[in-house]
């Protein structure tokens, strides 16, 4: 048996999330379906994030046990064949040892969320990008931001159903950033709380406007409170973009 890692972009706007459901296709179904036509095998896929509806990504990781007898490249190419129609592409595969684990193994998770901030909406990025058609101060958001690095109780931006055991994360990097019409929130920790980034982007967000200020931000991670934090951002603009082991 061999255990095999690969590395999937996929846009989430076709799926129900990464988990498997009974509500629609999900990206760890889609990828189960695939393994089972390419080596008759019904194997558990587990990825490194699980992403929600909606959300999309540009380097998730997961594995795989296989008893089939094959190489990299042709785990890679059956795949994509076998996903053919689904938004899902799988870029990399690469065998590896049966202590690694696409999720326990990860030291740190990178995540982008992207909002196309001018007056016209999106054309060709729709679904891709939250639109916000108002003037959003860059670097009031990235001062507001840096009020959230480090070791918190992030209660106030989690998410009710969030099944994470404690609230308390480390938060390695938050960064906002222009790039032409769009705004870049950029964000690392080892691990996030359920709809973490989508709370602290829709927070960054009130700042961005004017409605609120760093040290309101501050007073919202010290409550400890969900209500005390900004709206959730819809999924659109986020992406997973890299696990790092």
């Amino acid at each position: 048996m061999t255990r095999w890692k690969i590395t999937i972009e996929y846009d989430g706007a076709g799926f129900v999330g990464w988990q498997r459901q009974e509500n629609g296709l999900g990206v760890q179904r889609a990828l189960e379906d695939a393994i089972e036509k390419f080596a008759q095998e019904r194997v558990t896929v587990f990825g490194a994030g699980r992403t929600d509806s909606g959300v999309h990504a540009l380097g998730q990781v997961a594995h795989f046990d296989l008893d089939k007898e094959t190489d990299a490249e042709t785990v890679r190419k059956a795949l994509n064949y076998h996903c053919k129609g689904q938004p899902v592409a799988v870029l990399e595969a690469e065998a590896v040892d049966d202590e690694f684990h696409a999720r326990f193994s990860a030291r740190s998770r990178h995540y982008l969320y992207r909002i196309l901030a001018r007056r016209g909406p999106p054309a060709l990025e729709t679904g891709r990008v939250w639109h916000v058609p108002v003037p959003l101060d860059v670097a009031a958001m990235h001062q507001a931001a840096q009020m959230l690095i480090g070791k918190h109780d992030f209660s106030s931006f989690r998410a009710a159903l969030c099944q994470a055991e404690s609230p308390v994360k480390t938060l390695d990097v938050l960064n906002v950033a222009r790039m032409a019409d769009e705004i870049h929130i950029t964000a690392s920790a080892r691990s996030f709380l359920h709809n973490q980034i989508r709370i602290l982007t829709g927070t960054l967000r009130m700042v961005g406007e004017g409605r609120w200020t760093a040290e309101d931000v501050r007073r919202a991670l010290k409550a400890q409170d969900r209500a005390a934090a900004g709206p959730t951002a819809p999924p659109d603009g986020l992406y997973l973009t890299r696990v790092d082991y």
